[in-house]
Protein backbone atom coordinates (compact mmCIF):
# COMPACT_ATOMS: atom_id res chain seq x y z
CA UNK A 1 0.00 0.00 0.00
CA UNK A 2 1.61 3.24 -0.86
CA UNK A 3 0.66 6.33 1.34
CA UNK A 4 1.95 9.30 1.07
CA UNK A 5 2.05 12.39 3.91
CA UNK A 6 1.75 16.17 1.97
CA UNK A 7 5.12 17.57 2.69
CA UNK A 8 4.78 21.24 3.00
CA UNK A 9 6.07 24.13 5.60
CA UNK A 10 4.12 22.86 8.73
CA UNK A 11 5.53 20.99 11.42
CA UNK A 12 4.72 16.95 12.94
CA UNK A 13 5.15 15.58 9.70
CA UNK A 14 7.81 13.01 10.89
CA UNK A 15 5.73 12.23 14.20
CA UNK A 16 3.30 11.02 11.69
CA UNK A 17 6.15 9.21 9.56
CA UNK A 18 6.98 7.33 13.11
CA UNK A 19 3.41 6.42 14.32
CA UNK A 20 3.09 4.92 10.26
CA UNK A 21 6.05 2.72 11.01
CA UNK A 22 5.36 1.44 14.11
CA UNK A 23 2.22 -0.18 12.00
CA UNK A 24 4.73 -1.18 9.27
CA UNK A 25 3.77 1.37 6.78
CA UNK A 26 6.69 2.69 5.60
CA UNK A 27 4.75 5.98 3.96
CA UNK A 28 6.56 8.73 1.32
CA UNK A 29 7.09 12.24 2.51
CA UNK A 30 6.21 14.60 -0.37
CA UNK A 31 5.32 17.61 -2.67
CA UNK A 32 5.46 15.94 -5.69
CA UNK A 33 1.86 16.08 -7.67
CA UNK A 34 1.97 13.47 -9.23
CA UNK A 35 2.69 10.80 -6.32
CA UNK A 36 -0.18 12.55 -3.85
CA UNK A 37 -2.31 11.96 -7.07
CA UNK A 38 -1.14 8.50 -7.63
CA UNK A 39 -0.91 7.15 -3.56
CA UNK A 40 -3.43 4.82 -2.32
CA UNK A 41 -3.86 6.68 0.74
CA UNK A 42 -2.82 10.43 1.43
CA UNK A 43 -2.51 11.81 4.76
CA UNK A 44 -2.57 16.24 5.57
CA UNK A 45 -1.03 16.49 8.81
CA UNK A 46 0.01 19.86 10.14
CA UNK A 47 1.22 21.98 12.88
CA UNK A 48 1.45 25.80 12.03
CA UNK A 49 -0.38 29.08 10.89
CA UNK A 50 -3.53 28.41 8.70
CA UNK A 51 -2.57 32.09 6.40
CA UNK A 52 0.59 31.66 5.58
CA UNK A 53 0.17 28.02 5.01
CA UNK A 54 -2.82 28.37 2.57
CA UNK A 55 -0.47 31.01 0.50
CA UNK A 56 1.98 28.08 0.42
CA UNK A 57 -0.29 25.96 -0.84
CA UNK A 58 -1.99 27.74 -3.26
CA UNK A 59 2.19 28.78 -4.18
CA UNK A 60 3.25 24.86 -4.87
CA UNK A 61 -0.22 24.41 -6.68
CA UNK A 62 -0.87 21.20 -3.26
CA UNK A 63 -4.13 23.22 -2.91
CA UNK A 64 -5.37 22.04 -5.82
CA UNK A 65 -4.50 18.89 -5.90
CA UNK A 66 -5.21 18.12 -2.10
CA UNK A 67 -8.85 19.46 -3.07
CA UNK A 68 -9.04 16.74 -6.24
CA UNK A 69 -7.75 13.47 -4.69
CA UNK A 70 -10.34 10.69 -4.65
CA UNK A 71 -8.35 8.72 -2.33
CA UNK A 72 -9.03 8.53 1.28
CA UNK A 73 -7.29 11.47 2.84
CA UNK A 74 -6.88 12.03 6.47
CA UNK A 75 -5.92 15.92 7.27
CA UNK A 76 -4.70 16.38 10.74
CA UNK A 77 -4.94 18.98 13.09
CA UNK A 78 -4.16 22.00 11.06
CA UNK A 79 -4.80 19.56 8.06
CA UNK A 80 -8.37 19.52 9.39
CA UNK A 81 -8.92 23.00 9.57
CA UNK A 82 -7.33 23.63 6.17
CA UNK A 83 -9.96 21.09 4.78
CA UNK A 84 -12.65 23.55 5.91
CA UNK A 85 -13.88 27.20 4.02
CA UNK A 86 -12.32 29.57 6.00
CA UNK A 87 -10.15 29.57 8.95
CA UNK A 88 -10.13 33.41 11.45
CA UNK A 89 -6.43 32.38 11.98
CA UNK A 90 -4.84 34.81 9.29
CA UNK A 91 -7.82 35.31 7.67
CA UNK A 92 -7.59 32.38 5.79
CA UNK A 93 -9.46 31.75 2.55
CA UNK A 94 -8.52 27.49 2.92
CA UNK A 95 -9.53 24.42 0.96
CA UNK A 96 -13.45 24.37 0.98
CA UNK A 97 -14.06 20.73 1.68
CA UNK A 98 -15.69 20.85 4.18
CA UNK A 99 -18.17 23.80 3.72
CA UNK A 100 -17.87 25.30 7.45
CA UNK A 101 -15.66 27.86 8.96
CA UNK A 102 -12.94 27.64 11.47
CA UNK A 103 -13.09 29.70 14.65
CA UNK A 104 -10.69 30.95 17.54
CA UNK A 105 -11.32 30.04 20.64
CA UNK A 106 -12.62 32.20 23.25
CA UNK A 107 -12.10 31.81 27.14
CA UNK A 108 -15.57 32.26 29.12
CA UNK A 109 -13.42 31.73 32.61
CA UNK A 110 -10.28 32.06 34.13
CA UNK A 111 -9.03 28.52 34.09
CA UNK A 112 -9.84 28.37 30.30
CA UNK A 113 -6.60 27.88 28.70
CA UNK A 114 -5.72 28.48 24.93
CA UNK A 115 -4.43 26.80 23.42
CA UNK A 116 -6.45 23.50 24.03
CA UNK A 117 -3.87 21.79 24.99
CA UNK A 118 -3.54 17.91 26.29
CA UNK A 119 -5.75 14.63 26.40
CA UNK A 120 -9.90 15.42 26.48
CA UNK A 121 -12.42 12.81 25.74
CA UNK A 122 -14.46 12.14 22.04
CA UNK A 123 -17.72 11.60 21.84
CA UNK A 124 -21.00 10.90 19.42
CA UNK A 125 -18.32 9.24 17.35
CA UNK A 126 -18.93 7.75 13.41
CA UNK A 127 -17.96 6.79 10.31
CA UNK A 128 -15.09 4.48 9.34
CA UNK A 129 -12.29 5.90 11.66
CA UNK A 130 -14.05 5.02 14.59
CA UNK A 131 -14.51 1.83 16.82
CA UNK A 132 -18.16 2.35 19.25
CA UNK A 133 -15.24 1.63 22.11
CA UNK A 134 -13.66 4.71 21.28
CA UNK A 135 -16.51 6.59 22.33
CA UNK A 136 -15.29 8.61 26.00
CA UNK A 137 -11.97 7.51 24.88
CA UNK A 138 -9.02 10.08 25.86
CA UNK A 139 -7.06 11.65 22.45
CA UNK A 140 -4.34 14.68 22.16
CA UNK A 141 -4.80 18.08 21.09
CA UNK A 142 -3.08 20.92 20.97
CA UNK A 143 -5.05 24.09 19.01
CA UNK A 144 -5.95 27.85 19.35
CA UNK A 145 -8.92 27.56 16.89
CA UNK A 146 -11.78 25.23 16.54
CA UNK A 147 -14.33 23.66 14.22
CA UNK A 148 -17.58 23.89 15.07
CA UNK A 149 -20.46 21.06 15.29
CA UNK A 150 -21.81 21.22 11.61
CA UNK A 151 -23.13 18.36 9.33
CA UNK A 152 -20.08 16.75 8.86
CA UNK A 153 -18.59 16.11 12.22
CA UNK A 154 -17.55 12.42 13.05
CA UNK A 155 -16.87 12.78 16.83
CA UNK A 156 -17.47 15.66 19.31
CA UNK A 157 -15.44 17.01 22.32
CA UNK A 158 -16.17 19.91 25.24
CA UNK A 159 -13.17 22.11 25.75
CA UNK A 160 -14.69 25.85 26.88
CA UNK A 161 -17.79 24.55 24.44
CA UNK A 162 -18.50 21.23 22.24
CA UNK A 163 -16.57 21.62 19.02
CA UNK A 164 -15.87 19.30 16.19
CA UNK A 165 -12.90 16.04 16.85
CA UNK A 166 -13.53 14.93 13.66
CA UNK A 167 -15.17 15.53 10.02
CA UNK A 168 -15.87 13.05 7.56
CA UNK A 169 -17.10 13.65 3.98
CA UNK A 170 -16.67 11.31 1.14
CA UNK A 171 -12.70 9.96 0.74
CA UNK A 172 -12.17 13.10 3.20
CA UNK A 173 -11.42 12.36 6.67
CA UNK A 174 -9.90 14.53 9.51
CA UNK A 175 -8.96 14.82 13.39
CA UNK A 176 -8.15 18.02 15.27
CA UNK A 177 -6.92 15.80 17.63
CA UNK A 178 -2.99 13.96 17.27
CA UNK A 179 -3.82 10.30 16.55
CA UNK A 180 0.01 9.77 15.96
CA UNK A 181 0.55 11.12 19.69
CA UNK A 182 -3.27 9.41 21.19
CA UNK A 183 -1.61 5.76 22.47
CA UNK A 184 -3.60 2.91 21.55
CA UNK A 185 -6.58 4.96 20.43
CA UNK A 186 -4.92 7.04 18.23
CA UNK A 187 -3.11 4.11 16.62
CA UNK A 188 -6.33 2.05 15.76
CA UNK A 189 -7.94 5.27 14.28
CA UNK A 190 -4.81 5.30 11.91
CA UNK A 191 -5.25 1.50 11.55
CA UNK A 192 -8.93 2.39 10.58
CA UNK A 193 -7.91 4.84 8.16
CA UNK A 194 -5.80 2.57 6.24
CA UNK A 195 -8.09 0.01 5.94
CA UNK A 196 -10.67 2.36 4.26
Amino acid sequence: MDIAIVKYNAGNIYSVDYALKRLGIVPVITADLETLSKADKVIFPGVGEAGTTMEHLRRTKLDQVIRGLKQPVLGICLGMQLMCRFSEEGNASCLDIFNIDVKRFISKKHEDKIPHMGWNTISSVNGNLFNKEMEEQFVYFVHSYYVPENEYTAATTNYILPFSAALKKDNFYATQFHPEKSGTVGEQILKNFLNI
